[in-house]
């Protein structure tokens, strides 16, 4: 069988982890000793759950703002909804963060303060210090799947983002079944994941850069793993 992965997100390959993600698939499918199949969904093609028929895994990728905040926004909550594994990089967490804030939490006013300024609830916000193609050590939370899967408490990773979780709505939004995963030196949040959900993760960084140098990257590795175990 061939295993597929939705990449949600507006393909462009000046984006670098969009190259890295294009990298990773082969070295994914050589571990895993099948065909692994990215399948690219523009977000402002995602006009209902039929798009996302047919694919093992969700994976929501860099690169907002997104085309359609919508888009991404319903394949993130068709992966939550329907137990499929979910990996969310960058922009990805981002939008996890929306989609919880919104459609779990019923906060219809949950904003990203990058598409839309001055909104009274930016559950994303601009970070203290852009970190834009810069790398930093995270702790990862012992005994989640993202622990599980670098099988350390830290990692170094690197980004380009500038926004993150808004420190001000943490403590409500990660009350569970969505809790912080990894922190960075100072205390912020780098990575979520659901405790409800087979295997749904996001993080702030972007693990899949090792795939640019020749590595597999782990915590791609193991969404593979669990689209491959629900794939059956």
């Amino acid at each position: 069988m061939t295993l597929t992965l939705a990449l949600v997100g507006d393909r462009d390959e000046r984006i670098t982890a969009h190259r890295a993600i294009d990298a990773a698939l082969p070295l994914l499918g050589h571990r895993l000793g099948v065909p692994v199949e990215g399948r690219w969904l523009a977000t402002d093609a995602i006009g209902s759950d039929a798009a996302l028929q047919g694919v093992h895994g969700v994976w929501c990728v860099p690169g907002s703002p997104y085309r359609s905040m919508d888009g991404a926004l319903r394949a993130i909550a068709h992966a939550r909804a329907c137990g499929l594994p979910f990996l969310g990089t960058c922009g990805g967490f981002q939008h996890a963060v929306i989609d919880h804030a919104r459609h779990v939490l019923g906060w219809a006013d949950a904003e990203h303060a990058e598409t839309a300024p001055g909104a009274a609830r930016s559950v994303i916000a601009l970070l203290a210090c852009a970190l834009v193609e810069a790398g930093e050590t995270v702790r990862l939370v012992p005994g989640t799947r993202i622990a599980r899967a670098y099988g350390a408490t830290q990692a170094h990773e690197g980004y380009h983002c500038r926004y993150g979780l808004n420190p001000a709505f943490s403590d409500a939004l990660l009350r569970g079944p969505l809790v912080a995963a990894a922190f960075d030196a100072g205390g912020d949040v780098r990575a979520i994941e659901r405790t409800d959900h087979p295997f749904f993760v996001a993080t702030l960084f972007q693990p899949e850069r090792a795939a640019l140098r020749g590595e597999v990257p782990p915590l791609a590795l193991a969404f593979a793993q669990a689209a491959q175990a629900a794939a059956g």
